[in-house]
């Protein structure tokens, strides 16, 4: 194709439709319509990588960048990518956790806060978001990016989360669920996110029909809440979804209680299926001085980012397994 919202002819429709981003597979349930392989773990059985199209920033021949500044980008402002209206994320009042990681980051480099408002949720999804926002130039910096993402420019990891099983603290069936594989989910609906990680497992493991499926990243209306809904009403009777999405929420839920989705293996000869993720902030990839000045923070506030983080209920990934949070 020419992609319209990206200035490189050479990114076909085609290539931009299988970089279905991110969020999509895990974050956005997110961030969400493709099989991620990502270094030796296998995410599902398809695609590799989470991959967004980059786009190079030129330098006037002669020219010297300032430090920490990609060609082009104002040093007085650091102009964030955030979709208006997508709790716990980001919304235009500032509540989510991503504005507060933004309002962090800003202060921290002495700019002013801008932000580029794109729904992620509109046509093409995600990948749509960074080439509309980030890719053309509209925006500089985006605060979610898979750690590792080859195409976008990402920034060190500044935390490390994971998907979770949600149930009732009542329930001692769904208590009995420690992993994807166990057989109590063969007796359970599961309920999960469209193009999620999780589909790929129930998919390998046989459990389609157990499933009841979400659609949350396609819908701006729609809010990660429905999960939680729909096992404080029964329809289902386990959630599995990534935790941030949810995390904010959950005060509201006294009932209902988190763990961690442990790594398995789902077959001979298969990598190991993992359910945590480290994320970083993602740059356009030639702009290596504001990833470099974006990592002096974050390696430098590692705390605050953390307590920010905390505060919004994101839970970190602790790698204990099906232990109940609360």
């Amino acid at each position: 194709m020419t992609d319209r919202a990206s200035p490189d002819a050479s990114v076909s429709r085609g290539a931009r439709s299988r970089r279905n981003s991110f969020r999509r597979c895990i974050m956005r349930p997110h961030f969400f319509a493709r099989l991620l392989l990502l270094g030796t773990a296998l995410i599902g059985v398809g695609t590799a990588g989470s991959a967004y199209a980059a786009r190079a920033v030129s330098t006037k021949a002669g020219s010297t960048p300032e430090i920490g500044v990609a060609p082009g980008e104002d040093s007085t402002a650091l102009r964030v990518c955030a979709d208006p209206n997508y709790l716990p994320f980001s919304n235009k009042a500032g509540e989510g956790f991503e504005n507060k990681i933004a309002e962090i980051v800003a202060k921290a480099m002495g700019r002013k806060l801008v932000y580029y408002w794109s729904s992620e949720r509109g046509p093409g999804g995600y990948p749509n978001f960074l080439a509309d926002a980030l890719d053309v130039g509209n925006c500089d910096v985006v605060m979610s990016l898979p750690a590792g993402d080859p195409e976008e420019g990402g920034t060190d990891p500044y935390y490390e989360s994971a998907y979770v099983f949600i149930s009732k603290k009542a329930d001692t069936r769904a208590q009995a669920v420690t992993a994807m594989s166990s057989p109590a989910l063969r007796a359970m609906k599961i309920g999960v996110q469209d193009d999620t990680t999780p589909v790929s497992a129930i998919q390998m493991l046989g459990l389609v029909d157990n499933a009841v499926s979400f659609d949350v990243a396609d819908d701006p209306n729609v809010s990660p809440r429905i999960l939680l809904d729909a096992v404080k009403s029964g329809q289902v009777d386990i959630v599995v979804t990534w935790q941030p999405a949810i995390g904010a929420f959950l005060k509201d839920y006294p009932d209902l209680t988190i763990r961690e989705v442990p790594p398995e293996f789902y077959g001979p000869g298969l990598p190991q299926v993992t359910y945590a993720y480290k994320i970083a902030m993602g740059v356009r990839k030639k702009d290596t001085g504001l990833r470099d000045a974006l990592n002096t923070v974050i390696n430098g506030h590692k705390q605050e980012l953390s307590d920010a983080l905390a505060s919004s209920g994101v839970r970190f990934y602790s790698g204990k397994g099906a232990i109940p949070y609360n």
